[in-house]
């Protein structure tokens, strides 16, 4: 069959449009790995984006810090190295101290204050994160944390002298404060750092004792709400602003869907990672009247002193918490 030379000429022209439409693919970073329930919360986004776009956009992700580590996620992505990525927002504090308010033990004690607390701080997050050439999709925070110890833990001076493991700027001035040695760890990390004695204990949810099979290197875990940190999932603002409106819309919607089935799974993990941990043999044990009362204090020395750093906007989230009740 011989074509026309306007037959030829329209071809020509709509294989590399066809060609573009189906050429994007972006890559995606997280620091955690896919039993992780906000790696399973991410997998899901992106069947829902690629779905959506009718193969007009792929995404490939890249867990476990395999790609890129933690610290290096969100610069990655400024710089269009990938085009996503998932991070932990406390773990960036030293660029502004707003980002650490979630790590302000006690602050929260309830997913129904935490999701305050994201409303109230979503705004500022998302300004910070436009000066940088990104776009927020998503946040989903973590279960309440714990402590991870080889002997019981009834007051805060049970952990004087341990070799904490931390995680951002927050928890490394709680190790400090209640006389202990603070230690930076990621998360792919945990296991070999108490294997080789770099850490003897950790402050973090359940979630992640199980990721790292706590079991292996502790024998209690304490339950104490200590936070509901917040993970972030952003994007490459030119990346996503190259994409055809309809896409972008589509991008978003998943996001907002991510969004709420990301804060059903934490409250789940709470409980299954819990459960988790007592099946593999250690002691959940129930959080001691002096021991809470510790928190409390450190709490509201570290609220005090973050409120400083973080001037007018940190009084307005402190402040519209409270007018919340």
């Amino acid at each position: 069959m011989i074509l026309s030379r306007r037959g030829l000429l329209a071809a020509s022209l709509a294989m590399p449009a066809a060609a573009q439409a189906q050429a994007t693919r972006w890559q995606f970073a997280t620091p955690y790995p896919d039993g992780n329930f906000h790696t399973r919360n991410i997998r899901a986004f992106i069947q829902a984006v690629e779905a959506a776009s009718d193969g007009r956009l792929g995404i490939t992700l890249h867990g476990n810090g395999s790609l890129l580590p933690l610290p290096q996620i969100k610069r990655g992505v400024q710089t269009g190295q990938v085009q996503l990525g998932e991070i932990l927002i406390s773990a960036y504090g030293n660029e502004d101290p707003l980002l650490e308010v979630d790590s302000i033990p006690q602050l929260v004690t309830s997913y129904p204050e935490a999701r305050k607390l994201a409303d109230l701080t979503r705004p500022m997050l998302e300004a910070r994160l436009a000066r940088q050439g990104l776009s927020l999709l998503y946040t989903v925070p973590w279960p309440p944390s714990g402590f991870y110890t080889n002997t019981p833990v009834e007051t805060l001076e049970a952990l004087r002298g341990t070799r904490m493991r931390t995680f951002n700027v927050m928890t490394n001035r709680f190790a400090t404060l209640i006389g202990a040695t603070p230690t930076l760890v990621q998360a792919a990390e945990i296991p070999q750092a108490f294997a080789t004695g770099v850490v003897n204990a950790m402050v973090t949810s359940a979630a992640t004792g199980v990721d790292s099979a706590a079991w292996d290197y502790a024998k209690f875990f304490t339950p104490i709400g200590f936070t509901w940190t917040k993970n972030a999932v952003f994007v490459n603002r030119r990346a996503l602003e190259a994409l055809p409106a309809d896409l972008q819309a589509k991008v978003r919607e998943a996001a907002a869907a991510a969004e709420t089935r990301g804060w059903a799974m934490s409250a789940q993990a709470q409980q299954s990672a819990q459960a988790t941990l007592a099946a593999r043999g250690m002691t959940v044990a129930t959080a001691s009247p002096a021991l809470m009362q510790g928190m409390a204090r450190i709490g509201a020395a570290m609220a005090a002193e973050w409120v400083g750093r973080a001037g007018a906007d940190g009084q307005r989230v402190l402040d519209g918490l409270k007018a919340a009740g």
